[in-house]
């Protein structure tokens, strides 16, 4: 089992936070273009939990591959949980917490993770996966910080 944290602020207010962070829309924006990320079902709404989303990814070669994730919480403008029901890894629970401070908000993301195909799946993340994973939140970071911190 693995985790990956990333925290970030922005100088935005909480609603305007909550209102872009909440829009399961918004995730092509601050998705790589090269992942060929695509919304297939389940985006008509901001979360709630029991939502289901079907997307389409290309992460690996321009492979498509369909990942299902299910909202199984949300706490309007705090927090919401996705976690993948069919998808690429063998668990996958990711928590979107957001958090006023006195200059904005603070957006911290952790995901608990577990890869399959044993120690393939160990060997994989050593030299690829734990990169992509960064690689994927440093430019959702930077693409946040071109909306939220303009000045």
């Amino acid at each position: 089992m693995y985790q990956y944290i990333s925290k970030q602020k922005l100088n935005t207010s909480i609603d305007e936070a909550w209102c872009f962070l909440s829009d399961p829309k918004n995730l092509k924006v601050i998705t790589p273009p090269y992942m060929g990320f695509e919304i297939v079902s389940g985006a008509e709404r901001p979360v709630f939990a029991g939502q289901v989303i079907r997307y389409r990814v290309r992460p690996l070669f321009g492979i498509p591959l369909t990942w299902i994730t299910e909202i199984t919480h949300a706490d309007e403008g705090k927090y919401f949980v996705d976690e993948q029901r069919f998808g690429p890894y063998k668990f996958w629970h990711h928590k979107h917490f957001i958090t006023e401070t006195k200059d904005g908000v603070e957006m911290e993301d952790i995901v608990d993770y577990k890869l399959p195909l044993g120690l393939v799946g160990r060997l994989l993340h050593k030299i690829f996966i734990f990169r992509e994973i960064h690689n994927i939140f440093e430019f959702r970071r930077k693409e946040l910080h071109k909306i939220f911190n303009k000045g």
